[in-house]
């Protein structure tokens, strides 16, 4: 065999390694997207029939429960991945969030009903910045905002996926019966334990090396470069890089993007159905922008994959937000039912794709040993957001004021926008030729 023929070889199976890694990812991010996304399409129908003695004030209070679970679960889990290993993480996060799902199912108050939405949350917070940090892994090199992307996709297929739920099961079997659907993903967990691949940045990072090879040799890739090993324990100082020389104020724009980005993601997953009910519309017509939200979503992510890997990730997210905000303030307007139609799926376009173009910068500039605290973190901070919001569209809908509730979302887009977009400035102006983002992901 010529040279290059077995260098095109080891490429193939190198590439299937990526196409494994991001389809078991894929179907992991599926069912978060699915639980997520579940208590908002079975929101308006838990309202109408008080199941649990819910009102709105107390349904917010609900959805920043799940929410206050995911910051927990996205502070703690780049620290956990980066120590024990991402592939174990994943499996403990699926398992954790589809039997605090069984536990929703069979609560008979709203006590028990929030500690299963909490216990989820912290499933689902643990997840997803696993899952970008495994991806980004085995991204092929300058194409990891796009990978990040299309794992994303996978969210929102959730998140249609828990519309058809409700509008299929919940009306002739009841709300319980959504949350055991919820439980299915459990199936899935001997298989991702099985077959995921561990990440070989972390598997080199820890110093197994050996077990870094072998794998590595079955799959055709090559070992990435060991970086400087630090003390055991220390784990806080991959936390403390964050902050070292001007790094520090590059994170806290980051971390203030995401709070606001958050915010706005979950408060309008939580109310849009219950917030276009009540401007009028029947429960089938309000699930249906939960599906052309979520559809708008997985376009966002090709496009904002694609068009971050070309012109930086910082600033097509801060065009993206101002985009967004624009069309959550429409929503706020009254217009012609396909008009509504059209913004409610531009704006899942560019407001889901947003926040996530804040992961892939942060994962991209991240070094392999810390990747998993670096997007861990941005994530967490931004779970502040993503409590305050369902909390926000709560209180307003109980005083009757629903329609600010579109302006509070739209006003957390624009602040987003600013606080990206300076960064986005701060880093064309610090980041050398060797250092752009493409060039990290070559490092990778």
């Amino acid at each position: 065999m010529s040279p290059s023929s077995s260098s095109s070889a080891l490429s193939a199976r190198g590439s299937r390694m990526a196409v494994l890694a991001l389809g078991l990812c894929w179907l992991a991010v599926l069912f978060d997207g699915l639980d997520m996304f579940i208590y908002g399409s079975v929101l308006p129908h838990m309202l109408a029939e008080k199941a649990l003695g819910i009102t709105p004030d107390r349904a917010g209070d609900l959805g920043s429960y799940a929410t206050f679970g995911m910051l927990v679960g996205a502070l703690t889990a780049g620290t956990v991945a980066d120590r024990v290993g991402r592939k174990k993480l994943m499996v403990v996060c699926v398992t954790l969030f589809s039997l605090a799902s069984a536990l929703c199912a069979v609560s008979g108050s709203v006590a028990v009903f929030g500690l299963g939405r909490t216990l989820a949350g912290v499933g689902l917070g643990g997840l997803l910045p696993t899952a970008i940090s495994m991806v980004s892994d085995y991204a092929p090199r300058g194409r990891a905002a796009l990978v990040i992307g299309m794992l994303m996709t996978a969210h929102h297929a959730g998140g249609i996926l828990s519309a058809y739920v409700a509008l299929w099961i919940v009306e002739p079997l009841g709300w319980r019966a959504a949350f055991w659907c919820c439980v299915v993903p459990l199936l899935f967990v001997p298989v991702l334990a099985r077959f995921m691949p561990e990440s070989l940045s972390f598997l080199v990072a820890k110093g197994r090396t050996e077990e870094a090879r072998a794998l590595a040799g079955r799959f055709g890739v090559d070992v990435p470069a060991a970086t400087e090993k630090k003390a055991a324990g220390d784990r806080r100082h991959a936390l403390a890089g964050l902050f070292r020389g001007g790094e520090w104020a590059q994170t806290l724009l980051y971390w203030l993007a995401s709070f606001g980005g958050l915010l706005l993601v979950y408060g309008v997953a939580t109310w849009l159905p219950t917030l276009m009910r009540g401007e009028g519309y029947e429960l089938g017509s309000a699930l249906t922008f939960v599906v052309l939200f979520n559809l708008g979503g997985i376009v966002g992510m090709l496009v904002a994959g694609r068009a971050a890997d070309r012109f930086g990730a910082p600033r097509i997210s801060s065009l993206w937000f101002a985009l967004t905000a624009v069309g959550v303030f429409l929503l706020s307007v009254h217009m012609p039912l396909a008009a509504t139609f059209t913004v409610v799926f531009l704006t899942g376009v560019f407001l889901n794709s947003a926040q996530v173009m804040i992961y892939a910068t942060v994962s991209i500039r991240s070094t392999p040993d810390s990747r998993a605290t670096a997007v861990g973190w941005t994530s967490g901070m931004g779970r502040f957001g993503a409590v305050f919001g369902p909390w926000l569209g709560g209180q307003l809908l109980a005083a009757g004021n629903g329609d600010w509730g579109f302006t509070a979302f739209a006003i957390a887009g624009l602040s987003s926008m600013v606080f990206i977009g300076v960064a986005a400035l701060r880093g064309s102006k610090r980041t050398s030729p060797s250092d752009t983002p493409q060039g990290l992901v070559t490092a990778h």
